[in-house]
């Protein structure tokens, strides 16, 4: 029969393995707030610098961006267009495209196909990007100059639609993960009032899976605002005021890829541009995810 002191010893070693284990969790939990934390804080802070000697109002009305040059403008709006732009362009491929895959893959492929077709989809999206920017400039934009002759080498349509190529995966797989999620049952009921597959794929699976269609649709946004190597090679970073897809522009992210090059001296206004930059970047980013926060919350209280 063990000895109070063994069983003391065995409850006080349980209760220390589980304080340790409590405070790893608690550590890697705290590495991500601290890290999101820090970066916000350097953002502001280099920005602030920056709105010390730009004015707010230039910053955010001005339609002309070149910090480079002796007559520097600070207008982001031409930047935020390329940014827009291009977004827009890869959300018309990769959302409609990506939503017919997963509900092929959850609906109405076969498992053989499915196991064949989900490691496909995840190699697409593992490809680095400076390879979907060289097929851009090389293989789409030709392409496309047969059926529009006037379309520039660099512009921001070929960049747009090989970056929703390569947003396809993230929106496929999550919203298919979403609808192979909704319970058997309600496929079952469908299917007992006479509905076919396809009825209820489009009116029953999808309704119920519209919070993570939702999510996966805003990670595709976000991932698609946040692209950089792309549209720095295809879309021909010239700072453009323009919503016009087939004329090249420049992108937020493809400028500070250009800054961060090393030609600016650090501490310069033209250097603190893309602290600015990258601020008005996470808040682009901030609206898109609370908007996706929003439409998670309101159809998982419908569903």
């Amino acid at each position: 029969m063990p000895q109070p002191s063994d069983r003391l010893k065995k409850d006080f070693s349980r209760h220390f393995k589980e304080r340790v284990i409590e405070a790893i969790l608690f550590l890697a939990a705290f590495l991500s707030v601290f890290t999101t934390t820090a970066i916000v804080y350097i953002l502001v802070k280099e920005s602030w610098i920056f709105f010390q000697h730009v004015p707010l109002t230039d910053f955010l009305f001005d339609t002309q961006w070149t910090p480079l040059f002796d007559d520097a403008h600070y207008g982001i709006m031409v930047l935020l267009s390329g940014t827009i732009t291009s977004s827009m362009v890869a959300l018309l491929v990769a959302i409609p495209l990506g939503t017919i895959i997963a509900i092929y893959l959850s609906e109405f492929a076969p498992f053989s196909i499915r196991e064949i077709a989900k490691p496909f989809l995840e190699l697409l999206g593992g490809i680095p990007t400076i390879i979907y920017g060289y097929f851009a400039l090389l293989f789409v934009t030709p392409l496309l100059q047969k059926v529009f002759p006037e379309l520039p080498g660099f512009n921001l349509l070929s960049a747009g639609m090989v970056m929703g190529v390569m947003i396809i995966p993230y929106v496929a797989s999550l919203s298919e993960d979403a609808m192979r999620a909704v319970p058997m049952a309600l496929r079952e009921g469908s299917y007992a009032t006479g509905a076919t597959r396809l009825q209820t794929a489009l009116r029953v699976v999808v309704p119920a899976a519209t919070s993570g269609i939702a999510a996966a649709y805003i990670l595709g946004i976000s991932r698609a605002v946040g692209e950089t190597m792309i549209l720095a090679v295809a879309a021909g970073m010239q700072p453009n005021l323009t919503f016009n897809p087939a004329e090249p522009g420049a992108t937020i992210t493809s400028f500070i890829v250009q800054v961060a090059l090393g030609d600016l001296p650090h501490g310069s206004i033209g250097y603190q541009t893309i602290f600015a930059a990258g601020l008005t970047l996470m808040l682009l980013t901030l609206v898109f995810n609370l908007i996706g926060f929003y439409m998670r919350k309101k159809y998982r209280e419908v569903y």
